[in-house]
């Protein structure tokens, strides 16, 4: 098979992070350095050349490689996305790995491989690339998740995450095999056609097709974190160092919304009567369990954990309306949910110091008293997850609800507002141990002034998305405007 040298014009931001990631491994190897500053330096710039070739390489849809990959809106929107995710990772997370002796290069290297199996999902042409980009992705959070090989938890995490990972993704897999045996092609736009082939001709395949889809939503299910398939979500987000969980509960849940998104808007669209009910399921089995588990919680990143399964059901939701208002809700839900997390455990970060991790609610006591402004994000971040205005968090529940509601859906969406204000008892218990209880800790907050400032500047993002949220919004629709 031979491919032209245009075609690698779209495929030029996989191209830089892959090179840029070799870099910083050579670099880490001949001036390791014990702050780090070369690997580092080298990585933020790796990150900002992959943002701006993805910018300028851009020009329009266009579908290479023998249809396996596809650049268009949102892959551009979603790739953007995922590296201004992963630079206010290593921003929030080099301070807080330095003081732990844990900031190696292999932090920045496998994040930067993980961020290139993100962005080859975001633009997978075919369920082959994608799978290959889920799996470059998995492998590096399987690496991450058990980065902190002095700690008993952080192994025993890596190794629940590692065998519940495999076997998702062999489930998915299998569902894959399945749609490809049916339809006799991997690529998603081909796939497409011959679902509906086999759907107007009434054949045999139908059962076996439906057998497809089932494996396919339990895989996808479990990447999104989605219950019942959320069981390795808290141990994962407690067991890890903070600055992998910032990584894993942020950047890569923007990787498992382009894996729903390709996999339900674009193969199988026209199989939206059989997993319409699935996803229907799985998102209120998510908004009950993540809501109701996370009231009972003192742990602050098992809290986040479950906060993230409620979350995910809101974005189960917009999917689940098969049309362009729902997926376009759906994204702009999951890019605002994981600014607001970035900052959630940004939080803990700046929190903690040499020895001591503050990841329990009551760490969090009187901090508005130590420092008046990290309160005020506290409060932003907290709000914004609870949906209060005028905080973004609010205006993006609110859209996944109007587009549930204009498909008749209003039964569900009850049940979400419902369990929303379930959820807002455990967010507002935060805020009332930062203003209103005294302070267990009076020690000194230390963090750089960079760290700081990255966080007022990403709170401060958290309200002005919600006081203007019209743009991002906007460009979430234009993505989907051909639905």
């Amino acid at each position: 098979m031979e491919f032209s040298t245009q075609e690698l014009i779209p495929v030029l931001p996989e191209i830089t992070l892959l090179v840029m990631a070799s870099v910083v491994l050579l670099v880490d190897l001949f001036a390791p350095g014990k702050e780090r500053v070369g690997t580092y330096t080298t990585s933020m710039l790796a990150l900002a050349l992959t943002a701006l070739v993805s910018v300028y390489s851009y020009q329009g849809e266009q579908l290479v490689f023998a249809g396996h990959y596809q650049s268009d809106g949102l892959s551009l929107v979603l790739k953007l996305a995922m590296v201004i995710a992963v630079a206010v990772v290593f921003l929030y997370g080099r301070g807080y790995l330095a003081v732990r002796g844990l900031l190696n290069g292999e932090f920045f290297t496998l994040s930067l491989f993980g961020l290139l199996g993100m962005m080859i999902i975001a633009s997978a042409g075919s369920l082959l690339s994608l799978y290959l980009g889920l799996e470059t992705l998995s492998l590096s959070l399987y690496a991450l998740v058990g980065f902190d090989r002095r700690s008993v938890a952080s192994s025993e995490a890596a190794i629940k995450y590692f065998i519940l990972g495999a076997l998702a993704s062999g489930v998915l897999l299998y569902g894959i095999s399945i749609l490809y045996g049916v339809t006799g092609t991997v690529q998603t736009a081909e796939m497409q056609l011959e679902i509906q082939a086999v759907l107007t001709s009434a054949g045999q395949y139908q059962m076996l097709l439906g057998l497809g889809v089932v494996f396919a939503v339990v895989g996808a299910a479990f990447k999104l974190g989605a219950a019942p398939f959320h069981m390795w979500l808290p141990d994962i987000y407690e067991g890890s160092p903070t600055a992998v969980t910032n990584y894993l509960g942020t950047a890569s849940k923007l990787a498992a919304i382009a894996l729903v998104l390709r996999l339900f808007a674009d193969v199988l669209q026209p199989l939206i009567h059989q997993w319409q009910p699935m996803l229907m399921l799985l998102a209120v089995a998510s908004l009950a369990v993540g809501n109701i588990i996370a009231i009972a919680q003192t742990n602050f990143k098992r809290m986040l954990a479950y906060s993230a399964i409620s979350h995910m059901g809101f974005v189960l939701l917009g999917v689940l309306v098969g049309t362009g208002e729902g997926y376009s809700a759906s994204l702009f839900y999951m890019i605002t949910y994981a600014i607001t997390g970035l900052a959630a455990f940004g939080l803990i970060m700046l929190l903690s110091r040499q020895g001591f991790e503050a990841e329990n609610l009551v760490d969090f006591k009187g901090l508005a008293q130590r420092s008046p402004l990290m309160g005020l994000v506290v409060l932003l971040v907290m709000f914004s997850m609870a949906g209060v205005p005028p905080t973004v968090g609010f205006f993006a529940k609110l859209a996944v609800i109007d587009a549930v509601i204009e498909q008749g859906f209003a039964w569900i969406a009850v049940v979400a507002v419902l369990f929303s204000v379930i959820g807002a008892f455990y967010y507002l218990r935060v805020v009332k141990l930062v203003f209103f209880d005294d302070v267990e800790d009076p020690s000194p907050l230390v963090s750089s002034w960079d760290e700081r400032f990255v966080l007022v500047l990403n709170g401060l993002f958290v309200l002005v998305l919600g006081l203007f949220p019209g743009k991002l919004f906007e460009i979430c629709n234009q993505v989907f405007s051909a639905l």
